[in-house]
């Protein structure tokens, strides 16, 4: 794996804008800008929470499976939910899989880094446990310097899912890691709120044509703009193929409803009710995601308002749908899986 100079270091630093000072958070968490000091703590097998361009990730050494059981520990995810790893380059990212079919490495030349996971086929040099078993590997090189300089540190890859506990809202900026997590973990890398704000895409080449596995921050008209026809997986609530597949995922505390505003406040006239305004805000009160309806400006509002409605004092949360193309089909998909709970809970 290809290690970075000095100079490369000292040019990241310079042009990075986050602040390295150190803060604590609770009495265990510690968080700030020192790589040195992240890559000390994952060399040791321990547990980072690291920046990129979509959301925030819980990281391990991914060729430790020591290590990487931390991850599922804390975050309490099932074992057959396979992780992401992340990787420097496209070199490094050949060195962890058997075969990189045509289709994938055009996606990788033209949106890594980016939000884009590839499932390839791995190598064997990859613990089982990191890919629940499968002989596919997903994998992908994130657009945030703070994580690439120190990925460029290291000469391990990095298992990464996001850095919340399992099913619920994924953590925009480092103090909501630090609210779920007030220990077990070692570093907080604290690159600022992440600019795309929804998980990457997730496509796969197993069956020699490319298919979306998980609607994320690179859209599916870019990805067939690149490679052609490209289909969309129904998502799955047993034995996943990828991250992010399950059926009930990214979820608040508080039930949510997903639907009409208007019918769904009429269905529920004695309950608290908050709602998830797409980009107008009516009488409901609650969070606007774009003012302008912009679908970018959405997606990375996202996950930071709904965490908000759910530490509210809402009984209920309702939501509406976004426009359902770009990346309005990724947003669309996490409310889906938000809201998937609702219909049981709501009425309790």
């Amino acid at each position: 794996m290809e290690l970075r100079s000095k100079a490369a270091y000292e040019m990241t630093c310079q042009n990075a804008t986050f602040a390295a000072e150190f803060i604590m958070y609770g009495d265990k968490t510690q968080s700030g800008g020192d790589i040195n000091r992240a890559a000390e703590a994952l060399r040791s097998g321990g547990l980072v929470a690291l920046p990129t361009e979509t959301v925030y990730g819980l990281a391990a050494n991914a060729l430790n499976p020591e290590a990487v059981l931390k991850i599922f520990e804390l975050k309490k995810r099932p074992a057959f939910d396979p992780l992401i790893v992340h990787v420097p380059s496209l070199d490094a990212a050949r060195s962890f899989v058997k075969a990189f079919p045509e289709g994938a490495e055009r996606l990788a030349e033209r949106f890594w880094p980016g939000p884009l996971t590839l499932v390839l086929p791995k190598r064997q040099l990859i613990p089982d446990l990191v890919t629940s078993g499968l002989d596919t590997l997903a994998i992908r090189i994130p657009n945030h310097p703070l994580s690439l300089s120190l990925l460029r540190e290291l000469d391990f890859p990095l298992a990464a899912p996001s850095a919340n506990p399992f099913g619920y809202l994924s953590p925009t900026e480092a103090a909501h890691v630090a609210s779920r997590f007030p220990e077990g973990i070692d570093y907080i890398l604290d690159g600022g709120p992440c600019e795309v704000g929804l998980e990457s895409t997730i496509v796969s080449f197993a069956t020699g044509e490319a298919c979306i596995l998980r609607p994320g921050g690179l859209e599916a008209e870019a990805i067939r703009d690149c490679v052609g026809e490209v289909k969309i997986a129904e998502q799955s609530s047993s034995k996943p193929d990828a991250p992010g597949m399950l059926s009930s995922h990214y979820a608040p505390r508080t039930p949510m409803l997903l639907g009409d505003l208007d019918e769904l406040i009429k269905e529920h006239p004695h309950r608290k009710v908050a709602a998830l305004h797409f980009c107008r805000k009516g009488e409901i009160p609650g969070e606007v995601l774009s003012a302008r309806g912009d679908l970018r400006e959405a997606a990375k509002n996202l996950f930071a308002a709904l965490r908000r409605l759910d530490e509210s004092d809402a009984e209920l949360i309702i939501a509406e749908y976004a426009p359902n193309e770009g990346l309005g089909l990724a947003i669309n998909d996490r409310l889906k899986r938000a809201a998937y709970r609702g219909e049981s809970e709501a009425g309790k």
